[in-house]
C-alpha cells in the first residue's frame, strides 16, 4: 500500500513521511527530493529555469512514472494535488492523507523561504495573506484526500493512529 501525504508547504509532509515510514517499517519517498536528485537542480532552480508550468508538468510525470515499492510513504509537493489529475491518480493508487494546518501556524513554520520559489520575497504579513488565498484555491483538491488530519503537533505515532483504518 502507498500512503501519499499531501498538504500546504510547511505542514510537515517530509518530516511526517519519515516518521510514519519508520513506524510502518517501509521506505519513504520524497518526490521533491527525487526531482532534485534526478534533475540535479533544486526546486527553486527548476522553477527559475522552466517556470511553474514546466515544474508542474515534470512533477506530475514523476508522480505517475516513479517505480514505487509495494508499500511506502510518499511526501508530495504542496501544489502537486492541485494540478492535472494528480489527486485522482493518488486516490486510485493508494491512500491519501491531508495534513491540514491553520495559516498562522504555517507562517510560523516557514522561516527559510529562500528555497521556496512561490514565497521567497514575502514578509510575514504578505505570507499570511498569500497562504490564506492559496489554501482557499487548493482546499477543493486537498479535501479529496481519503483521510484529513490536523497536522499541528502531530507526530508519527498520532499519524499512524489516524490512518489505522486503512493500513
Amino acid at each position: 500500500m502507498k500512503i501519499f501525504l499531501i498538504g500546504y508547504m510547511g505542514c510537515g509532509k517530509s518530516t511526517k513521511a519519515k516518521q510514519l515510514a519508520h513506524r510502518l517499517d517501509c521506505p519513504v519517498i520524497d518526490l521533491d527530493a527525487e526531482i532534485v536528485a534526478k534533475t540535479g537542480k533544486t526546486i527553486a532552480e527548476y522553477f527559475a529555469e522552466f517556470g511553474e508550468s514546466g515544474f508542474r508538468d515534470y512533477e506530475s510525470e514523476m508522480l505517475k512514472t516513479y517505480d514505487y515499492p509495494e508499500t511506502c510513504v510518499v511526501a508530495t509537493g504542496g501544489g502537486l494535488p492541485c494540478f492535472f489529475d494528480n489527486m485522482e491518480w493518488m486516490n486510485a493508487h493508494g491512500e491519501t492523507v491531508y495534513l491540514q494546518m491553520e495559516p498562522a501556524a504555517l507562517v510560523s513554520r516557514l522561516h527559510n523561504r529562500q528555497k521556496r520559489p512561490l514565497i521567497k520575497d514575502l514578509d510575514d504579513e504578505q505570507l499570511l495573506v498569500f497562504i490564506k488565498e492559496k489554501l482557499q484555491e487548493r482546499d477543493p483538491f486537498y479535501t479529496q484526500a481519503k483521510i484529513i488530519v490536523d497536522a499541528f503537533d502531530l507526530d508519527g505515532e498520532k499519524l499512524e493512529e489516524a490512518i489505522k483504518g486503512v493500513i
